[in-house]
């Protein structure tokens, strides 16, 4: 009689050994399935086959004579390099986790960085059959759906974050806000700093914004989506979110690594408002190249946890990485899962109309949220020109023509170049 496969995810890892490639792997596979340092009587070879994960395939990259991580248990035991490097797949049983995100992170990125055989170990990619991500919780609005809520059929959602990130009073956001709405972006946010601090509680704030907003939209007839920080604990999330979505708001904002998995799960099945997920704090994770995780693994989990939008960085941008990097982050956004499921992917961090060719040229979508700070507050004639300068940049984009050019008649865009350019 044939036996059944047993249904499996994948992740790929790079790691780097003083050990056997080989053994090295097995270790991992062992360690994050039913196996430990050492051989156990419970483990027979049907639950191995039941349970054990699997080593498929090893893609040998070079070796180094210096380890990338400090190391105490090769210390101990004196071993040195030279350390060999290489990509591993790894194939996990389901049954050993079942629709549980907390213990599918465990399972994939747990104590695969605390193995004594590794000088280097990050997960790189995980791929899910799906009909398993078909048992967690999609994206309630992703890209349809925040493009429905903020009235944007067609083009990029331009959006900005509220400036300065802290210390204002509810009154001093909303006069920014109400500038901004009466600049045309489509999306605002708040800092991921600025949640429910003292000098502006978040029930005023969210009070004094949504009566801004509000009263644009009924002149209007389009709501800005307006991204309020409510990271918290879940119980207060949730009241939060309460109050947002009473005062007519359509978005809240989550500082995702800080309220973790399992608050942001629950927070989806409670609320009808789309879940903006801010990354910051996910360099720890991504930024040593032998350490952590890489994105595409990264918004996996996240997007089973029913994320809508979720942060990239952007191109040419103030932060460390580098523009393949933010743009291979966008794709993998846009990639379905299992079915219409892509998050809109957000672009921030020093972007202004001249990082718009290229963010164009390298994604060939406009199915995405670009936030400029200065790039709208700091144009040197206010705030629609710089919303202005944004759209003609990507107007220019589109028809394939240099920004210099399209500029000739275009006032805010010329302005725009000269003065960040």
């Amino acid at each position: 009689m044939t036996s059944t496969p047993r249904p499996e995810f994948e992740a790929t890892y790079l790691i780097e050994t003083p050990f056997a490639l080989e053994q090295a792997a097995n270790v991992l596979a062992g360690e994050q399935s039913s196996g430990t340092f050492v051989q156990v009587a419970g483990e027979t070879a049907d639950l191995r086959a039941r349970s054990r994960a699997t080593v498929t395939a090893i893609r040998e990259l070079g070796t180094v004579h210096t380890p990338s991580l400090p190391n105490a248990f090769l210390e101990r035991r004196q071993i040195g390099g030279p350390y060999k490097r290489a990509e591993i797949t790894v194939r996990f049983p389901i049954d050993n986790v079942g629709a549980n995100l907390p213990t599918l992170a465990a399972t994939v990125a747990g104590n695969i960085y605390d193995l004594g055989e590794m000088t280097g170990v990050k997960l790189m990619t995980l791929t899910l059959p799906p009909e398993y991500v078909r048992q967690f919780d999609a994206p309630r609005h992703g890209v349809q759906g925040t493009r429905l809520l903020t009235g944007c059929t067609s083009g990029p959602i331009v959006g900005t974050i509220v400036k300065p990130n802290v210390g204002m009073s509810p009154h001093d956001t909303a006069r920014v806000v109400d500038e901004l709405c009466t600049a045309g972006v489509d999306f605002i946010k708040d800092d991921e700093v600025m949640a429910n601090p003292p000098h502006s509680p978040l029930h005023e704030r969210v009070a004094a914004v949504m009566a801004v907003i509000n009263r644009h939209a009924e002149r209007t007839g389009r709501k800005v989506m307006y991204a309020f920080n409510i990271s918290d604990d879940l119980d207060a999330m949730r009241r939060h979110a309460d109050l947002i979505e009473k005062a007519g708001g359509t978005c809240v904002m989550a500082s995702l690594n800080w309220c973790g998995y399992a608050a942001i799960q629950s927070l989806r099945r409670t609320t009808a408002l789309a879940l903006h997920g801010h990354r910051n704090g996910m360099a720890m994770m991504s930024r040593h190249p032998l350490l952590g995780m890489d994105f595409q693994a990264y918004q996996v989990l996240w997007r089973l946890a029913g994320v809508d939008q979720l942060h990239v960085n952007g191109l040419a941008g103030k932060f460390y990485e580098s523009d393949d990097s933010v743009v291979a982050s966008a794709r993998a956004c846009l990639q379905p899962l299992a079915g219409d499921d892509a998050v809109m992917p957000v672009f921030s961090s020093g972007q202004w109309a001249g990082t718009v060719p290229p963010t164009f040229a390298a994604v060939k979508s406009d199915d995405l949220i670009f936030l400029s700070g200065g790039g709208i507050l700091g144009h040197p004639d206010g705030a629609a020109a710089g919303v202005q300068s944004i759209r003609d940049a990507w107007r220019a984009a589109g028809e394939g023509v240099p920004l210099p050019v399209y500029a000739e008649t275009r006032p805010a865009l010329a302005h725009a170049l000269a003065f960040y350019g």
